[in-house]
């Protein structure tokens, strides 16, 4: 018995060396279909959705290697509503405050950092290098890419997608299903579901 590991291309890899790092065991991974490339050799455990899906039986409990926010989030209900936990892996070269509250089936890579008084939510990634200030909030499903600064009081929004090297000014709310382009420095608050990009960053039509 072990931990089962969601996904298996990718973002997965990451996931999964942290989790190694960690010391957690790995028994195998779930995906539609077996990969060809199988870095950390792990067992095919299959699909979870099928009835043979042998992670229910031979998994304590899973991580989530899964980098969209739709997908990631659907799974990680799907695994809640089977009876089975989702853990939060935080990479042993990050660096979190004793002083933030986490949810479950989060990630923090290496090299990332979370200050005081944040409150990260369920099935977030904090990538590679990202910086999360002071009393920022990343609520559920969101996904901070590698590079993103939010800057001290940063609300960002429920699936939300922050671009690599984005830089988000302090106080901003980033509403719901927002996507910030990669690059993009964010000055004013931006409503749910729109997608922004620039320096200053301006909506994306």
């Amino acid at each position: 018995m072990g931990i089962g590991l969601l996904g298996y291309s990718g973002h997965a890899f990451v996931v999964a060396e942290a989790a190694l790092l960690c010391g957690h065991h790995l028994v195998g991974y779930a995906n539609k279909v077996e990969v060809a490339t199988n870095p950390f050799s792990l067992a095919y455990l299959g699909d979870e959705r099928a009835k043979t899906f042998q992670g229910w039986e031979r998994c304590t409990s899973f991580i989530l290697g899964i980098g969209e926010n739709k997908i990631r989030v659907k799974v990680a209900a799907y695994v809640r509503k089977r009876g089975h936990q989702c853990h939060t892996i935080i990479h042993p070269d990050a660096s979190v405050s004793s002083y933030t509250k986490m949810g479950e089936g989060t990630f923090i890579a290496r090299g990332a950092t979370v200050n005081p008084l944040c409150t990260i939510g369920n099935d977030v990634i904090i990538n590679t290098a990202a910086s999360i200030d002071h009393e920022c909030v990343v609520n559920n499903g969101a996904h901070v890419a590698p590079g993103a600064v939010l800057a001290g009081n940063v609300i960002i929004g429920s699936g939300a997608f922050i671009g690599a090297n984005a830089v988000i000014k302090e106080g901003i709310i980033i509403g719901d299903n927002v996507v910030i382009g990669a690059g993009s420095v964010v000055l004013k608050n931006v409503a749910d579901g729109e997608k922004v990009v620039g320096n200053p960053a301006r909506r994306y039509e």
